[in-house]
């Protein structure tokens, strides 16, 4: 056990795959193990030693235990695990994923994720919850607007004009609805209604964590950044100065161009949509918002916004605004400085005019 210094394991709900090598890197162990025995065998492990996994479902607490004993836990996202498969060789099973863990964990240009705590991972309940109660409540509403089409009663396309009319149509009895068909949609609208207020609650609990967070409240100080955006980012990210630059932590959110350039020719595409599209998705859809209200404000960033929608259109503008919040928010978290829309960046050797 003293010789092992890497470990690479494949995570799974009953068994964990084990891969351990040495410093020469032959391999002392490739075995199985049940969840219990597998941490029973990882305390006996010497202090230090890497065990690295795929971040997966549950990796981040297995990895918080494995810390807790003095081990050095790291996560690896899957895409970068991938290339050291030998696929070509024996294909793909959890002996090979384990062994490319092991592989990918140990170069030297390896990007690990961050490890999570248990209070980052309960405010994200709050937003995963949240999320499927939206999905759930979007299909109920065109499940009962589907259902009343099939007896003639049809209405626009808002939740509002259908939420408003529902009651109505029950109770109108000069309509083609029979009685077990009104129960159902009864039933199904008192479920919509459930679904309207554990959002109101889920919401609820992402104000109180923006207004006793102090990172949570610098972030929605930001034009394009509610109370929902702030409390996923500081959730998801925790520690800002993981990321070396704001331009690092723009791409790490995928708001980077991506490149395809060769011969001293550059070419740029569309972002690359890496990293957590639902962080993503927040930023783009907070940016319209900004964008969509920029004419009514005089500060430096909103004049910004309407002559670079004038010149490359809205869209690009959109994710132009994403971009900069994601780098103004990586400064002010970093920094400990506080948001100001009409801040005017200085850099170094510039020559100021008097």
């Amino acid at each position: 056990m003293a010789a092992i210094v890497r470990v690479g394991v494949d995570l799974s709900k009953k068994y964990f795959q084990v891969h351990a090598i040495t410093q020469l890197g032959d391999v002392t162990l490739a075995k199985a193990y049940s969840r219990d025995r597998f941490f029973s065998w990882c305390s006996e492990l010497p202090s230090g030693c890497m065990v690295a996994m795929e971040s997966c479902g549950g990796a981040h607490h297995v990895a918080r235990r494995l810390r807790a004993m003095g081990l050095d836990a790291r996560l690896i996202a899957g895409s970068f695990v991938t290339p050291y498969r030998m696929a070509g060789k024996s294909g793909k099973n959890d002996a090979n994923d384990a062994a490319a863990i092991c592989e990918a964990a140990g170069r030297p240009q390896m990007r690990f994720v961050p490890i999570k705590t248990c209070e980052q991972q309960g405010q994200l309940a709050v937003h995963r919850l949240r999320e499927g109660y939206k999905e759930e409540r979007t299909a109920c509403l065109n499940r009962i607007r589907g259902l009343l089409t099939e007896f003639g009663l049809v209405f626009p396309q808002s939740p509002e004009a259908l939420r408003g009319a529902i009651q109505e149509v029950l109770e109108d009895a000069s309509n083609e609805l029979p009685t077990v068909a009104r129960l159902a949609l009864d039933r199904a609208n008192s479920h919509y209604t459930e679904l309207d207020k554990e959002i109101a609650w889920c919401d609820e609990r992402i104000c109180a964590h923006v207004k006793s967070d102090e990172q949570a409240k610098k972030a929605a100080q930001l034009l394009g950044i509610g109370p929902l955006t702030a409390s996923a980012l500081v959730s998801t990210v925790g520690d800002f100065a993981q990321f070396h630059s704001a331009r690092q932590f723009g791409a790490w959110l995928g708001l980077a161009p991506s490149q395809n350039s060769t011969g001293g020719k550059a070419k740029l595409g569309g972002i690359t949509k890496r990293g957590d599209t639902y962080l993503r998705t927040l930023l783009i859809q907070g940016a319209k918002s900004a964008v969509m209200s920029a004419g009514k404000r005089s500060d430096r960033i909103s004049k910004w916004l309407l002559q670079l929608k004038e010149r490359i259109g809205w869209q690009k503008t959109v994710v132009a605004l994403a971009n900069k919040n994601a780098r103004i928010l990586w400064s002010v978290l970093t920094r400990g400085t506080t948001f100001d829309p009409d801040h005017v960046p200085t850099y170094p050797g510039a020559v100021s005019v008097a």
